[in-house]
Order: structure tokens, then C-alpha cells, then sequence
């Protein structure tokens, strides 16, 4: 690597880190974890089996097990038998969980405070070098 780009590596991770201490407070200010706050932000896409959410958390099955648990015991989340094979369980978010999850996205304000330091070109510029960089290039 060059001098540039081992800078530019440390830069990026500092961002990551910055961006993933930040999602950990906003998930705070809520009560949670920030892998229950996750958690909530994949099931509002819809629900998920209890093995889809690990794929998708990147996380042992166990783990999201718990997790589940958790929430559920606060009334956030619910497990249901999938109606096509009963040993699946699904999990979807309830209107608590929904409220909780906006809880979580107010008080997220890292992303919009740090794009609102960039200029609209900058902005599109950043925007296509992310696209590149992460290979959804468009």
C-alpha cells in the first residue's frame, strides 16, 4: 500500500468506528443494544425466520435466539409458526417495535449531521465513490 491509501484505510476505519459508536448511543437512548436495535431495523423490512436473521446479522444462530428473546420479552418483537413449515419460526416487529425502532432512527443523527458537512456536488461525489468502492457502482 501506498502512503495515500494507508491513510485513506485509516480513515475509513476511524469513520466505521465513529459511525458504529454513534449507532450504539442512538440504540441506547432507546434501551437497547445495538444489535437488537439491528435486529429491529432488518425486521422492518418484513419478517424473517429466526435463520435468516443470523445470515443476515452475520451472527450464530444462537446468538439471535437471544436476541429475540430480549426483545420479545419487551413486547418489540413476535414469534409465530411459518405457515409453510411449522418448526420455522418467524419473527416480524409489532407496532411497539416500530415506535421503539423510529426511537432509534431520531436519535441516529451521525449519518445526516456528517453528509450535512458536504456540499451537494460533494455529496454526489461521495456518493459515487461509496457506490465504487463498496461495488454498487451504478
Amino acid at each position: 500500500m501506498t502512503e495515500v491509501a494507508d491513510a485513506l484505510a485509516q480513515q475509513m476505519w476511524d469513520f466505521v468506528f465513529a459511525y458504529d459508536a454513534a449507532y450504539d448511543r442512538a440504540a441506547q437512548v432507546a434501551g437497547l443494544s445495538a444489535a437488537q436495535a439491528c435486529l429491529l431495523e432488518h425486521l422492518s423490512r418484513g419478517s424473517r425466520s429466526m435463520g435468516e436473521l443470523a445470515l443476515e446479522l452475520s451472527c450464530d444462530a444462537s446468538n439471535v435466539t437471544q436476541l429475540v428473546s430480549r426483545l420479545e420479552a419487551r413486547g418489540l418483537v413476535a414469534r409465530v409458526p411459518d405457515p409453510d413449515d411449522r418448526r420455522i419460526k418467524r419473527v416480524s416487529i409489532t407496532p411497539t417495535g416500530r415506535d421503539v425502532r423510529g426511537a432509534v432512527r431520531r436519535a441516529f443523527e451521525f449519518p445526516s449531521e456528517r453528509i450535512g458537512m458536504l456540499t451537494e456536488q460533494e455529496q454526489r461525489q461521495l456518493s459515487g465513490l461509496l457506490g465504487k468502492v463498496s461495488g454498487r457502482a451504478s
